[in-house]
């Protein structure tokens, strides 16, 4: 009740924000010389992602954006230029329920000779009826994890090598949602994630937000552990009017999406908690946390439970070894086995 009142009172945390402020509010005072960061979006071609992209290139990051429609991503590549010329912003394909995608991306961006300084692990569907990538996996949560956590996986000795040369600390941002909390334990089973016997889709959305803070946990103890200077934190963005809201009402009851249409947070608002973990000087050497409305917030006893984390990462780890190894694409580094 507390956190809902505070919301609709636009009342600021501890450090000056809060649910109203705006993305490009908390970029005005950024950590480090914006002109010499490289950060990748995944899915920004509309919403959270396509502002988190604009937002980040006027303040002159050069941008990544990994996408699954190019032609969407020249629009939102176009208007990013109009507002602001001097951009840098490059366009690659990926489609981040395909494990095969998710591989050939990694080659080409590593192909570039580009430094990495920010990944934003944005992309994420929510689908109402039980579907599957083409490795056979549950199409939510190979989108919104699975796909992420390799991309993650594969890119993450490039983010090590960039922070030590430039001294710079490397950051990753995992999107996830306040829904992570509706999980109960007994209900968390990789072999049910992957192929669920019972689909609802709420269930598998939750499922996947939850694996996104699990995997930031488990991979930043990991990276603590080998002294690296990169972080990698989760974020809840906020109830915002995106795709997903729109295309998929299923996510609530009629009287929860009455109650949460009075919440929703606009998309410059909703790319505000993204954009400041990235960019503030104020989130510096903080790793494995959860951030909500521009703040560090507590998420769900289930998503601090190291063992569950270790769990996921580990069987995480296996499952995309065994296909790596039957495409013969080479071996990940074993960070998140704790």
């Amino acid at each position: 009740m507390k956190g809902t009142l505070r919301y609709l009172a636009g009342i600021a945390g501890p450090n000056g924000f809060g649910s109203r402020s705006t993305a490009e509010q908390v970029t005005q005072r950024s950590f480090f010389p914006c002109s010499h960061l490289t950060a990748i979006i995944t899915g920004g071609t509309s919403g959270i992602g396509a502002e988190t992209a604009r937002v980040l290139a006027k303040r002159g990051v050069r941008v990544v954006m990994a996408v699954r429609d190019m032609k969407k991503a020249e629009m939102v590549k176009e208007r990013i230029l109009r507002e602001n010329p001097e951009a840098d912003v490059k366009l690659f394909e990926i489609d981040l329920s395909s494990l095969s995608s998710v591989a050939r991306f990694c080659s080409q961006f590593l192909s570039q000779d580009l430094p990495l300084n920010i990944l934003i692990n944005n992309a994420g569907v929510f689908s109402p009826d039980l579907e599957f990538s083409e490795e056979k996996i549950e199409l939510t949560f190979a989108t919104n994890f699975l796909g992420h956590y390799l991309l993650t996986e594969m890119l993450i000795e490039k983010m090590i090598d960039t922070a030590e040369k430039s001294g710079i600390e490397g950051r990753i941002i995992n999107l996830s949602s306040v829904i992570h909390s509706w999980v109960k334990p007994d209900c968390f089973s990789f072999p049910k994630l992957l192929h669920p016997i019972r689909y609802n889709g709420t269930r598998a959305y939750a499922h996947s937000k939850l694996a996104t803070i699990l995997h930031a946990k488990a991979l930043s103890k990991q990276l603590k552990d080998r002294n690296a200077n990169v972080t990698i934190n989760a974020v809840h963005p906020g109830i915002v009017k995106t795709g997903i809201i729109r295309a998929h009402k299923g996510l609530f009851t009629d009287s929860l999406f009455l109650i949460a249409s009075k919440l929703l947070k606009s998309i410059s608002q909703g790319a505000a908690t993204t954009c400041y973990v990235a960019l503030s000087n104020e989130t510096k050497g903080l790793s494995g946390k959860y951030f909500a409305d521009c703040n560090e917030t507590e998420s769900s006893d289930l998503a601090n439970d190291e063992s569950v984390a270790f769990k996921l990462c580990t069987h995480s780890h296996a499952l995309i070894h065994d296909y790596l190894h039957q495409s013969q694409i080479h071996s990940l580094p074993n960070l998140c086995l704790m």
